[in-house]
């Protein structure tokens, strides 16, 4: 009887003990600490701060929260009774600061002036500033846009040049040869190779956290995403969040796909 009596009693305790609460926390860098990733990787789920670092995320004691972003080092935590309690936790993040081996290229300079003048060799080139004139100081063209722009693309427009006796004749030449469309893939697929490594350093950390994969089968994983029509738009115009649930997404159809190869 004392036994049966104490089954609820337990059974009420453990139901308390699962019941997941939505805690408010705060990141605190010296950096910029927005658009910092927030996993719950016991739960498997994310969010994101905003711009002042701050974020909501449901939790249970013990949950391992991790954090993680481009500027900083990633760190992890445990959610304490006292975090589940309170329902309020600060997060201090250090920033990642990327080190090079010391060289010393050239001639050495002392910072004294009489001594160093007769070590430095050479002039400074003349460019458009130094002539006065008009220059170009925007991004530089791809060999492959510059081959593009080279190429021409026909529009239904250029008909009219037949009537002048001046109609271009290499944007139709290269649009029935096809070596237009051919250079169009070429510089779709150069700019989605730069997003690639882009959002590969960015999301991986977040990404392979809540679901994991092999190394061996990232790579080939962020072509898979490639070849989605929205690739690019979404990875370029998208909040963190949408994007992150983009590449989840993806990777749950990419992982579908290598059961059915199997």
């Amino acid at each position: 009887m004392r036994a049966t009596s104490l089954f609820p009693i337990i059974f009420l305790v453990g139901l308390a003990r699962a019941q997941s609460v939505e805690i408010t926390g705060k990141v605190e860098s010296s950096v910029d600490v927005e658009n910092i990733h927030v996993i719950n990787k016991t739960a498997q789920k994310f969010t994101i701060t905003n711009r002042f670092g701050e974020f909501t995320i449901p939790v249970n004691v013990n949950d391992t929260l991790s954090f993680s972003s481009v500027q900083h080092e990633a760190k992890a935590i445990v959610v304490s009774k006292a975090i589940y309690t309170s329902k309020t936790v600060t997060v201090l993040l250090v920033e990642k600061i990327n080190k090079l081996n010391l060289v010393t290229v050239g001639k050495v300079l002392t910072g004294d002036l009489n001594s160093d003048i007769g070590n430095v060799e050479g002039s400074a080139p003349i460019n458009f500033y130094n002539l006065g004139i008009p220059g170009y100081t925007g991004k530089l063209a791809t060999q492959s846009e510059r081959r593009l722009f080279t190429a021409g693309e026909f529009k239904p427009i250029m008909l009219l040049g037949l009537l002048a006796g001046s109609m271009p004749l290499d944007p139709v030449i290269n649009s029935i040869s096809g070596r237009t469309k051919m250079l169009k893939k070429r510089v779709e697929h150069e700019r989605n190779e730069a997003l690639i490594i882009k959002i590969r350093e960015k999301f991986s950390e977040s990404l392979f956290n809540i679901n994991p994969l092999d190394e061996a089968y990232r790579t080939d994983f962020f072509y898979f995403c490639e070849m989605d029509d929205n690739f690019y738009e979404t990875c370029t115009t998208k909040p963190d969040l949408e994007v992150l649930e983009f590449l989840k997404t993806k990777l749950k159809q990419y992982k579908i796909n290598q059961k059915s190869d199997d």
